[in-house]
């Protein structure tokens, strides 16, 4: 490499030799999240990747963009980083595998108060982790010195993950119909959405995060920043292996069960679904009891334990959740799709 360094930067901030020890330290990490058809590897000005065509009819490209939001306010009272990553991956997969496609390759963006290297691999050895859950590749990405933005010690994260499916295999919810099955599968806790009110409700701070919760068997701090589930390989294997035809699918994200469960139902259809045929997490049940939110507030924030739905044939029920079982999934039937207006009813 040249000798490329700036005094007068660095003078104003920005170090442009720690940028080249964070890429030093991150370029393995990408590595190993390769997969066939990366091409080149990290530096140059772009990611290059040459999808398999082979089988496909009309291939589409199906993209999807996100960030981590406040749950970063608990990686740095934490110290933790290590795992956002995984979150900043499985809000873009998870997306995409709504549509039925498969996830190709990922790249991040990290706006840093200070460029640490050591930080930024602890973040990118979280998003090679989730990329490896994904079966997605860390194909490029942008670390961004921004003194006088960000704090120092603080960051923000946002990935952008771009996948393929053929036409013909596009999950779009126009076979619904009346009568169809929902099945739930677990999330991990809060995953990436609500943190503004969880960090309102707790009061947030070191302290606070240390304390030992005994319905958590953890620390809140454990549980807070438990990262994202990542579902794709989950429904790849149901879609591809098992042969099972998933409908519709809704990841359920920020604006909770409410805003997301509408999304993948068509017009004159609506998702009827029970409450208490899946076990409400116990983090929730603290948060609202400790807040004194509203049961309505709770489902229109929260996954309340349920991080993705599924719309499938009532005769193909049995054969799914036997599926699920093999993926190491706890996947519940939640409720079915009725003749309706509204979307979504919680019963």
């Amino acid at each position: 490499m040249s000798d490329s360094r700036s005094e007068s930067y660095a003078a104003a901030g920005v170090d442009v030799t720690a940028g080249y020890e964070a890429v030093r330290r991150i370029r393995p990490l990408a590595e190993k999240t390769y997969i066939k058809g990366v091409l080149g590897g990290l530096g140059g000005f772009s990611g290059l990747f040459e999808p398999s065509l082979e089988g496909m009819k009309r291939p589409v490209l199906v993209s999807g963009t996100d960030g981590v939001g406040t749950k970063l306010k608990i990686a740095f009272l934490l110290d933790k980083h290590n795992t956002v990553g995984i979150d900043c991956v499985a809000m873009c997969v998870n997306d995409i595998v709504c549509q039925g496609a498969l996830p190709l390759f990922f790249l991040d963006y990290l706006a840093v108060g200070k460029n640490d290297p050591a930080q930024v691999e602890a973040v990118v050895s979280g998003i090679a982790d989730g990329c490896r859950q994904a079966g997605c590749a860390l194909v490029g990405g942008e670390t961004a010195e921004m003194p006088g933005f960000y704090p120092p010690g603080e960051y923000d994260l946002a990935g952008f993950s771009c996948g393929i499916a053929d036409y013909d295999q596009l999950i779009t919810g126009a076979d619904l119909k009346e009568g169809d099955l929902l099945i739930g599968l677990s999330s991990s806790g809060l995953h990436s959405n609500g943190f503004s009110l969880v960090r309102k409700v707790f009061d947030v701070n070191e302290k606070t995060l240390s304390a030992y919760i005994p319905e958590l068997s953890c620390t809140l701090g454990e549980e807070l920043i438990k990262p994202t589930r990542i579902y794709v390989k989950t429904i790849w294997h149901l879609m591809h292996t098992v042969g099972i035809k998933i409908k519709a699918i809704s990841h359920i994200t920020g604006g909770g069960l409410y805003e997301n469960v509408p999304r993948m139902m068509k017009p004159g259809l609506t998702a009827s679904i029970r409450r208490h045929s899946f076990p409400t997490l116990p983090i929730f049940d603290i948060i609202q009891s400790q807040g004194k939110i509203p049961s309505r507030d709770m489902y229109n924030t929260f996954n309340m334990g349920i991080g993705m739905i599924l719309a499938i044939d009532k005769n193909d029920v049995g054969a799914a959740l036997d599926a699920l079982v093999c993926c190491n999934e706890r996947a519940y039937v939640i409720g079915c799709v009725v003749k309706g207006e509204d979307g979504i009813e919680l019963c």
